[in-house]
């Protein structure tokens, strides 16, 4: 039995005509865990990461009570397949989501508009029926669940939302593409939609022609009247509030910092000053998402926000009594942004990795899926230490389980409470698995400090066959597959073995199923 929750203890009273003792059955308490995913965050965003530009002062703080990991991965380069594979314990060559989905055959999905009159366009490809979550795990052992934020792993009108999926509570987006803006004109509270006093502006709408970009006023239709994440912030402290006796999960999956770039005015001042002038962002003409007149400053802003919500989250745990007893996990879904006005190159934002296109979000280099992360819980983590543990998202269901002393399902993770708690033998990762059959089909896997790569396998380019070895190059310059011949058979095994066919066609990489892998 490992010392995880606060105790064992007797309650002893003393019946007041006899002097007899009596005792009361021992307690466990388990601990109430919240796991924080915020979207599109580089790995060197935050200040404990090394970012120097955007201010962090609470997440920084949070991350020094507990233990940060250097080498944590997300389990995919893009949003809903990373959720899927953290939910699911599951590595993308075994996933049902291995990409984005948004269910094109239903109709004009894209179309804003008509999404808002049509809810069956909303969402995304469902997950079949019965997948267990680690919210359905959780539930079982008499956890309250919620998720509040991004769901973006089914539709409305579905078995796929978050109350079939583990969920007693849901507040925010249900789609991935509804939340390409911050002034929506409905989030989901279950499975209700809720209308918000916000007009329609369709995400990616053009800058508007014969306005002048310098002038504030010019933007005005991207500042509505209802911000999504401070209804959402409002509905998740509610949750605590409610159910602070009980333990409960609660999954914050906040679409901060992903584009489109829409803050609270009061930061974006802060980093106007901060920053100075700046070239505005313009959508249309290839550009995608809203424009606005001070990119780097919003960008910024909407970080410094989220950062402010940490701390009063932070603060609610502690007045309620309850942070003592609550694991706090902090990561991201993938790597940043290059697009909407996000600037990786500005802001330097997955260092010592490269962030760009090509190299960051979408991709599977160290850029694209290497996370900032960090574990906090008094007086069972250790205060400002530091892990080298390579681990995954999809390792979170495993130790959950193992935190809980449950029966563990079966998963691709590996249970990193040693590492947390300090105690017992650490299992590291044979080998760590990346699929992922978007922006021209890639696929990864790292075995030790040794990273297999192949791009191009897709698009009419030539696939690549790169190694590298992650100690002695981090940022994966120089390509040494000639010189290992041996290490290249090693992954194409694992490769073989790992992989079985996607239900769905466009997750498939006929290179994979063809056995091509190799040549």
């Amino acid at each position: 039995m490992k010392n995880l929750f606060l105790g064992l203890f007797i309650v002893l009273s003393f019946l007041s005509c006899t002097g007899e003792k009596k005792f009361e059955a021992p307690t466990e308490q388990k601990p109430n865990i919240i796991y924080i995913l915020a979207d599109d965050l580089g790995y060197a965003e935050i200040g404990v990461f090394g970012q120097e530009k955007i201010e962090t002062p609470n997440i920084d703080a949070l991350a020094k009570q507990g233990m940060v990991f250097t080498q944590h991965y997300s389990s995919a380069p893009v949003c809903a397949p990373a959720r899927y594979m953290f939910l699911t314990g599951k590595h993308s060559g075994k996933a049902f989501i291995r990409g984005n989905d948004e269910w094109n055959d239903r109709g004009d999905v894209w179309n804003y508009k008509a999404m808002a009159k049509d809810s069956t366009l909303e969402g995304q490809r469902p997950v079949p029926a019965g997948t267990k979550t680690i919210a359905t795990y959780l539930k079982a052992e008499g956890y309250k669940t919620a998720l509040v934020g991004k769901w973006g792993l089914g539709a409305p009108h579905t078995h796929s939302i978050p109350n079939e999926m583990g969920f007693d509570f849901f507040y925010g987006f249900n789609c991935q593409r509804q939340a390409h803006t911050y002034y929506p004109l409905h989030l989901y509270k279950n499975r209700n939609r809720v209308h918000l006093a916000n007009d329609t502006v369709a995400p990616s709408s053009p800058f508007p022609k014969g306005l002048d970009p310098t002038n504030s006023e010019s933007y005005k239709d991207y500042t509505l009247t209802d911000y999504a994440p401070d209804l959402m912030f409002k509905e998740l402290t509610g949750f605590v509030a409610d159910s602070k006796e009980n333990p409960f999960f609660l999954y914050w999956a906040t679409p901060i910092p992903h584009v489109a770039l829409q803050a609270p005015q009061r930061w974006v001042d802060y980093y106007k000053e901060k920053f100075g002038p700046e070239e505005p962002y313009l959508s249309g003409n290839g550009n995608g998402y809203f424009s606005h007149q001070n990119p780097h400053a919003a960008y910024a802003a909407m970080v410094s926000y989220f950062d402010e919500n940490v701390g009063k989250l932070v603060k609610q745990l502690k007045d309620e009594g309850i942070y003592e007893n609550t694991l706090i996990v902090f990561t991201s879904d993938n790597g940043p942004s290059y697009a909407g006005g996000a600037d990786p190159a500005f802001f330097e934002s997955a260092q010592p990795f490269k962030g760009e296109y090509g190299k960051g979000k979408g991709f599977v280099y160290e850029g694209g899926i290497r996370v900032p992360t960090f574990f906090t819980w008094p007086g069972k983590i250790k205060p400002g230490s530091t892990s080298d543990h390579a681990s995954a998202h999809y390792d979170m269901l495993a130790t959950f389980a193992d935190l809980l002393e449950i029966a563990p399902p079966t998963t691709d993770g590996v249970s990193m409470l040693p590492t947390l708690l300090g105690e017992g033998e650490q299992v590291a990762h044979e080998f760590m698995y990346w699929e992922f059959p978007e922006y021209g089909g890639q696929v990864a896997i790292r075995m030790g400090d040794w990273k297999v790569v192949r791009q191009h396998l897709k698009d009419d380019e030539q696939p690549t066959l790169e190694l590298y070895n992650l100690k002695d190059d981090p940022t994966e310059e120089n390509n040494i597959a000639a010189e290992h011949p041996d290490i290249l058979e090693k992954a194409a095994a694992i490769f073989k073995k790992e992989h079985t066919k996607p239900e769905t066609e466009r997750f498939q990489i006929p290179l994979l199923e063809n056995g091509l892998l190799s040549d």
